[in-house]
């Protein structure tokens, strides 16, 4: 396991971009944090490394956000999705393999993802600013 130590929501981007540097674009990224930890950020800084123009945001509401770029990149958040009923509906396994995923609140669908994910734990410091970035299965 690597970690890093970010001390802004800048550091935390710039981190997450060159981290896209090591990507073939068939990854799942499943990250993992509390709110406000900085998943939305991380995903950001991965996106532009991607070479997307778009501005990355969470896709809170529409469950996924697809971005064109260096490969097709797919942001979800499955803060609410409490189901493989959910999952179906939304054509998640759909997306597998056919592109950058990068989930937020991976948590709630740990079962549904692969041996071969790379997983982003992001924890907070006692410094507001600061985040413990921890990535395994890169």
């Amino acid at each position: 396991m690597d970690d890093f130590l970010s001390k802004s929501v800048e550091d935390t981007e710039a981190f997450a971009e060159e981290l896209s540097k090591k990507l073939e674009g068939d990854e799942i990224i499943a990250l993992y944090g509390d709110l406000g930890a900085g998943k939305t950020a991380f995903a950001r800084g991965l996106a532009r490394g991607l070479s997307v123009e778009e501005n990355v945001s969470s896709p809170t509401f529409a469950i996924v956000n697809e971005y064109v770029g260096d490969y097709p990149l797919y942001h979800f958040d499955m803060y609410r999705i409490e189901s493989w009923n959910d999952l179906d509906s939304i054509g998640f396994f759909d997306y597998i393999g056919n592109g950058v995923m990068i989930i937020e609140w991976s948590e709630n669908i740990e079962g549904a993802l692969p041996d071969d994910v790379i997983r982003v734990t992001i924890n907070k410091t006692n410094d507001e600013n600061e985040r413990i970035i921890s990535i395994e299965g890169m």
